[in-house]
């Protein structure tokens, strides 16, 4: 990782080449990214060397001349860099594409950056976003996204940190991406938190890198501290261990350490050794939750510090929970917390969250499910009462929560790696945030209330209820329907260009139907559910579906990025006497 500093543009400097003195070749390869800089700027750029034996560069014009350059020798991954600016102005990024690939360039200014968020200056098409216009769904300004990490409230503002490759929509050596929201929906990007380590780094390998976790507000002033899993897949003999790092600035990172070294001995575990989840337990105690497996089924390891910093100290103190209901290869992305009380009120109902990477339900089909126990929880053990999916479509996956004042509020990845992977192309998003509530004995999941602000305007609120078709604009819609009884039968059917797409209450319970041609999906179905008030979110590649306030939840990625063009309810003649359709945006 290099660090530059620049003059101010338009300070004097090396004479900058005309055009006319480049020859043809250099000429028609010559690449110029324009910016226009506040001061005390600061870039951020990744480049490679288009030769092995040749560096690459990227040198950096004012209208005085060049006034910096930065170069790259690895041929095979980009090389990070930064740059500093001190001055305002207008610059060019210039590069000969002949001898050099830029893969990401953005800018901030450090004094604002979480008001303002980064400046993306240039992606390749191979790591470019998609153009959705309405889009409300999170994604990442470039690159690969995967589970949620770190996510927060921190400094009053609330935090996304999550897994991230910055050169392409595949899965890749891992990083965690970075942003900042005030209502959980709209979000500015900030800079790359954490990266591979210097080694990892050198090669797109998919060895390993900084891999998932969580944060918590440091105890003794501003800032916060990051736990991550650290994965380099040769090493021994643990090739994931648990690492932390301090940000003061809530926007970077310093040098991050060891924390657990090894995994407990004598539990017969798994090189699976994952995902820390900190924290406070109702003892006072920071509590660390870990993922991994073991002979008798996925297990969940609990570790506890008498450190108020959180910083080292961490004992182990067991296994919390062992699955042994679906069979899976690990445990991932725990979390628990509170749900009707403090944290200290032993009566207080928690909810634990889990994800069981490649566990597959015989009867119906579907992989990686996510769990959630509710019990209680007493800092050492917890005592489950009830237990059910978090998700029954299963594409809410690595579902991580966290108390934002007395509320708990929790988000996830729109994906499944049932039908993805490293080698699969797939630009990525994250759910809707959802909040979690005890009512009446059961647990609901329903969308966070600031939901609602993203309905732009209503589309209809008499044909849908008619049975009559409903076309969209685009891809970004709710609908929300309430039939004159619980469980009457009915018949959702999306018009999508590539897949059969509907949701379906009838006999057997409420079921997604989802077909793609040639391929066999998956029964998405809550057997026997009989339920009332269906609410429906719609973007490009996904749908999201909230029956009776979240006491059923289930999310779907749509294959690729073409909209829902219409609806059409199917229902006994007076069932469904209130249906509304709003278009949505950010």
């Amino acid at each position: 990782m290099a660090q530059e500093k620049g003059d101010a543009p338009g300070s004097t400097g090396e004479a900058m080449a005309q055009s006319g003195a480049s020859g043809p070749q250099e000429a028609d390869t010559l690449r110029i990214i324009p910016a226009d800089l506040p001061v005390n700027a600061t870039l951020h750029l990744w480049l490679k060397a288009v030769h092995a034996d040749k560096p690459g560069s990227v040198s950096l014009h004012s209208a005085n001349g060049k006034f910096g350059e930065v170069q790259a020798v690895n041929a095979e991954e980009n090389s990070f860099r930064i740059y500093h600016v001190f001055g305002g102005g207008r610059i060019e990024l210039r590069y000969d594409s002949a001898e050099t690939s830029v893969s990401v360039a953005y800018w901030f200014t450090a004094a604002d950056v979480l008001e303002t968020g980064i400046t993306v200056l240039h992606t390749n098409p191979v790591n470019a976003p998609p153009d959705l216009p309405a889009g409300y769904h999170f994604r990442p300004p470039f690159g690969w996204m995967n589970d949620p990490n770190g996510f927060g409230r921190f400094g009053g503002r609330p935090h996304l940190f999550y897994q991230h490759y910055s050169h392409g929509r595949m899965w890749n050596n891992m990083h965690w991406g970075h942003a900042v929201s005030s209502d959980y929906l709209r979000w500015r990007h900030l800079p790359v938190f954490l990266f591979p380590s210097e080694e990892l780094s050198a090669r797109p390998d998919k060895r390993g890198g900084a891999f998932s976790g969580s944060a918590i507000p440091l105890p003794s002033g501003p800032g916060i501290r990051v736990f991550f899993t650290e994965k380099m897949s040769e090493r021994q003999p643990e090739q994931e261990i648990q690492m932390s790092a301090v940000s003061a600035d809530l926007f970077s990172a310093g040098e991050a350490s060891v924390i657990l070294p090894h995994r407990p001995e004598g539990e017969g575990l798994t090189l699976d050794f994952r995902d820390p989840y900190v924290f406070k337990g109702p003892d006072g105690r920071w509590k660390m939750l870990l993922g991994s497996q073991s002979d008798e089924g996925g297990v969940i390891l609990l570790y506890e510090t008498q450190d108020p910093q959180a910083a080292g100290g961490w004992t182990y103190l067991g296994k919390l929970m062992v699955e042994t209901r679906h069979s899976t290869t690990a445990i991932e992305c725990p979390c628990l917390l509170p749900l009707d009380g403090g944290a200290t009120d032993p009566a207080t109902r928690w909810a634990l969250i889990y994800g069981l990477m490649n566990g597959t339900d015989e009867r119906t089909g579907r992989q990686n499910l996510t769990m959630v126990d509710v019990g209680w929880f007493d800092g050492r053990e917890f005592s489950r009462e009830f237990c059910r999916e978090l998700d029954f479509i299963t594409d809410n996956y690595a579902f991580q929560a966290f108390m934002d004042g007395g509320n708990p509020v929790g988000i996830g990845w729109l994906g499944n790696w049932a039908d993805t992977g490293p080698a699969i192309d797939f630009p990525s998003a994250m759910t809707l945030p959802r909040t979690l509530k005890l009512e009446d004995g059961q647990l609901l999941t329903p969308p966070i209330g600031a939901a609602e602000s993203l309905r732009s305007h209503i589309i209809d609120r008499t044909r849908l209820a008619a049975g009559q078709t409903v076309s969209f604009v685009n891809g970004a819609v709710e609908l929300l329907f309430e039939l004159r009884e619980a469980g009457l039968p009915f018949d959702l059917t999306f018009d999508h260009p590539e897949v059969a797409l509907g949701l379906v209450q009838d006999e057997t319970g409420l079921w997604l139907r989802y077909e793609r041609q040639g391929r066999t999906a998956p029964r998405y179905i809550v057997e026997g559910a009989q339920v009332r008030r269906v609410r429906i979110f719609l973007d490009y590649g996904s749908i999201e579906v909230f029956a009776d306030d979240g006491r059923i939840a289930g999310t779907k990625r749509i294959a690729g990025f073409e909209p829902v063009r219409s609806a059409r309810l199917s229902a006994a003649p007076d069932a469904v006497p209130r249906a509304t359709v709003w278009a949505l945006r950010l």
